[in-house]
């Protein structure tokens, strides 16, 4: 994620990456996280805290139908709805074999770390533990076609919802024999994980159950009526208020029980219909310490801004059952190499306003899929009051963004996607919470301890946001509910959790240097309690949904932090390559004279064994005013008049599209086992994103300037990608092209890796991926002929890949019909070699004949 100014909302990217890439300033904030063995007494639970059947189903039976375009409004009509059905069994059910889960993230020894001091021979990267993976994720190398043929080949055979016991978390030592000098800390961690299974066993019947909590709590429906529920221990009383009730504080009050839970039964009318009419407002009055106040309910599915109105409105959501949307596709199988598109709804219009779910399904989603992208993350789900905020200030964090549409709209998007093929990521964001007491979460039931620790340690000075409190157990709940309410609800196929550094150490990894010692990740300034939330939840993901993705943001790179939980690890999949964006920011401020390419190459390698990466040249926080993208800073403003094919181009220009094809294909083919790529961005976006906002005045009296709250810079042109008489398209054209090389080929999950040739003096670099030989010349005037190119496997060689293709904008310099043969006798420590052309700016591929 990026980063806020104290108190403006105004978000900066590019303040905190990579590791050992940071200054070093205030000194770590070394107080213990919260002591969990204090909290957990046994005698301070409820068995159960809330019992009986879930009353929020839905009836299978409803009609398959489009997404509603239907505003909610406040007395909108309401249509009864049918009885619902029983829900699912809330025990949790368990295996005998704590292994079974690891096996599936074993086959993550694919992601082969290469030290590129000494190059990493094919045999050596074979593992025991990749033997063991085989069949558990079978890749996805299907030709990408129209999208309208049916997915059926790609569907995963229906998996067991298992979430196994707790492993005895002791492999990570085999994976890492370093981690052995931390035993104490990692032994530590693990038993307060253990410690909550084994909490959460016995007082809520198991995570599966316990990760339900909206089937309880929130607004949940029976044949009877609807029940309403609410953690708020600080309020001294509640009623329910609302378009039902004319607001009336008198009229519908609720009890408080032992553990802080208000609550209140409203039968149905007398004519059977909800005593709530579907679409209309409700809020909940609350007797505070800090006074009187109206908040909207936590667990709230859908809010709005009326127009005219600045606070939001909670809408109660339980639409006819002729208006829900009923999903029609199967969730794709997780592919082998994930590739991702990530993208903003509400800015992904090439016209200056918000664009829609509805829009975005009909215009965008097919682009990805053209593109060659099999994965989308979507960015700004949960709703926001702030829009500026780029979505990470949520408000209400079971609701869908109304800004968009409605959640069947929603429904619709993801829906569309699964038919194509592509998978979709929620940005999720649990690692803050918006500052807001109006609209969300701060100060909701008066008290500043509520969801958030008290004082300085529930604030993050520089986001303006209140941080959670993960040893408490309301929270706990409140936070996997979220993360299973959007999977179960919406079929997302997983997320990236937003701002994780910022979760796992108190210091929030603010002016701290993170350069690799073991004891900046394991000590006091560790908060151990956000780090097992963080292992409950991904317990939760992979054992309910076991071929959800889930991808952690982590600037630190926090060892064992893709490794599964059961073997001690912090169970993501993937990690965010944080620090290449760093590196080519970097590079990009130095001339190309001052490039070093053994820095390049180590920048991209530098990642853990069997910790598999996402890599990316640039993602939303490049883009953001306060930062340029690669575009910008190669091109600047020769991109506004330079970029059409029937005007000269410019040495800027020139340089800028070659080396920005360069960039990116490096990163992908050295950075990780995924890739991820901002929405226009691969087409070199000319401009920055700015969202609309006005004027206002910090509470330190600074004044921040708005931009009359424009649209002008928050929307993609998509357009000038599309034109083939515009430099864009050969940019665009090239980066789909990437796309599709790799899903022929698989090159980024390949065990092998070897780099073979660093060049400083030549400015080249050569290395094996899989069974591709990638030559980039970086060098900005030298072409070089008969080059030699070591290469591990005899026979001919062919072009797949040429950066230099009139296609994409480049100047024919290379012949794709002609064959290269081997010879034999060591090069670059490879047994073969042949010669090829490599001219200056260059990036080209070559694959193995097959005949």
């Amino acid at each position: 994620m990026s980063f806020a100014l104290s108190g403006s909302g105004i978000r900066f990217g590019g303040v905190v990456r990579g590791p050992g890439v940071r200054s070093s300033g205030a000194q770590p904030d070394r107080r213990t996280s919260l002591d969990l063995s204090l909290l957990l007494r046994k005698d301070s639970f409820p068995r159960t805290i809330l019992s009986g059947n879930s009353s929020n189903e839905s009836n299978s039976t409803s009609k398959i139908v489009a997404a509603s375009g239907k505003v909610l409004i406040p007395g909108g009509e309401s249509d009864g709805l049918s009885p619902s059905s029983d829900s699912v069994s809330s025990a949790e059910v368990q295996t005998e074999n704590p292994q079974e889960i690891s096996e599936t993230v074993e086959e993550e020894s694919n992601a082969v770390m290469v030290e590129t001091s000494a190059p990493v021979e094919e045999e050596e990267a074979k593992t025991e533990v990749e033997e063991k993976a085989g069949g558990i994720i079978t890749s996805s190398t299907e030709e990408l076609t129209t999208g309208e043929e049916s997915m059926s080949e790609e569907v995963v055979e229906e998996k067991p919802r298992v979430i196994p016991p707790p492993g005895d978390g002791q492999r990570i030592y085999q994976y890492d024999p370093m981690l052995e000098g931390h035993r104490g800390h990692l032994e530590y961690r693990y038993s307060r994980y253990k410690e909550m299974r084994s909490l959460i066993d016995q007082h809520e019947g198991g995570l599966d159950a316990f990760s339900r909590g909206y089937e309880k709590l929130g607004f949940t429906r029976s044949a009877e009526g609807i029940t309403y529920r609410e953690w708020a221990p600080g309020a001294y009383s509640a009623a329910l208020v609302g378009d039902f009730n004319n607001w009336n504080p008198n009229a519908d009050a609720m009890t408080k029980n032992e553990y802080g839970v208000w609550e209140i039964f409203l039968p149905n009318n007398a004519d059977g219909s909800p005593p709530i009419p579907h679409g209309s407002r409700v809020k909940i009055r609350m007797d505070t310490p800090s006074g009187i106040k109206d908040s909207i309910p936590a667990w709230t599915k859908y809010s709005v801004q009326l127009p005219g109105e600045i606070p939001y409105s909670a809408i109660y959501y339980d639409p006819p059952e002729d208006e829900k949307y009923v999903f029609q596709h199967p969730q794709p199988k997780r592919p082998k190499s994930l590739r991702i598109y990530e993208s903003h709804v509400g800015m992904s219009s090439p016209e200056p306003k918000i664009n829609t779910y509805a829009s975005f399904r009909d215009d965008v989603l097919p682009r990805i899929k053209r593109l060659g992208y099999n994965a989308v993350q979507i960015m700004a789900i949960q709703e926001h009051s702030y829009y500026a905020s780029f979505g990470y200030h949520v408000t209400n964090f079971f609701a869908p963004s109304s800004r968009f549409g409605t959640p069947e709209d929603l429904k619709s998007l993801i829906d569309r996607a699964h038919e194509l093929g592509i998978l979709v990521l929620m940005d999720i964001v649990h690692s803050h919470s918006s500052n807001n007491t109006l609209d969300g979460l701060n100060g909701f039931d008066g008290t500043d301890t509520h969801y958030f620790h008290s004082g300085a340690r529930g604030y993050h000075w520089m986001w303006d946001s209140r941080l959670f409190n993960y040893g408490s157990w309301e929270v706990l709940r409140f936070l996997l509910s979220n993360a299973r309410w959007w999977l179960e609800e919406y079929k997302f196929d997983g997320f990236r959790f937003d701002g994780v550094t910022s979760m796992m150490y108190t210091h929030h990894g603010l002016q701290v240097t993170f350069t690799g010692n073991y004891n900046e990740y394991f000590g006091l300034a560790t908060d151990v309690d956000a780090v097992v939330y963080l292992m409950l939840v991904n317990d939760m993901i992979h054992g309910l949904y076991p071929e959800a993705v889930s991808v952690g943001e982590d600037v630190s790179g926090m060892p064992t932090f893709c490794i599964p939980v059961q073997d001690g690890g912090v169970g993501f999949d993937y990690r965010l390559h944080m620090a290449i964006a760093d590196k080519w920011i970097e590079l990009l401020k130095q001339p190309d004279e001052a490039w070093k390419m053994g820095d390049i190459v180590h920048t991209l390698t530098n990642r853990r064994w069997l910790e598999k990466c996402v890599a990316y040249a640039e993602s939303h926080d490049q883009a953001l005013v306060g930062d340029k993208t690669i575009a910008f800073w190669l091109m600047d403003k020769d991109m506004y008049d330079f970029m059409s094919l029937d005007r000269p181009s410019t040495p800027r220009i020139d340089r800028g599209i070659a080396l920005h094809k360069m960039i990116r294909l490096i990163t992908m083919g050295l950075g990780g086992e995924g890739y991820l790529n901002f929405m226009g961005n691969e087409f070199g976006h000319p401009e920055w994103i700015d969202f609309p906002r006005s004027e206002q005045f910090l509470p330190d009296g600074k004044f921040v300037p708005g931009n009359n709250n424009s649209f002008d810079k928050c929307r993609r042109r998509f357009d000038l990608g599309d034109a083939d008489y515009l430099r864009y398209h050969g940019m665009q054209e090239f980066d789909q092209a990437m796309q599709h090389l790799e899903e022929k080929y698989g090159f980024m999950t390949s065990p092998h890796q070897y780099v073979s040739r660093k060049d400083e003096g030549d400015k080249i670099i050569i290395f094996e991926r899989g069974d591709l030989v990638f030559i980039f010349n970086f060098h900005w005037n030298n072409s070089y002929s008969d080059y030699r190119v070591g290469c591990l496997k005899p026979g001919k060689y062919k072009v797949v890949l040429d950066s230099d293709d009139p296609l994409f904008g480049g100047y024919s310099r290379i012949d794709h019909n002609a064959e290269f043969f081997s010879y034999d006798g060591h090069y670059d420590n490879r047994p073969c070699s042949f010669l090829v052309y490599a001219p200056s700016r260059t990036a080209v591929v070559y694959a193995l004949c097959e005949d």
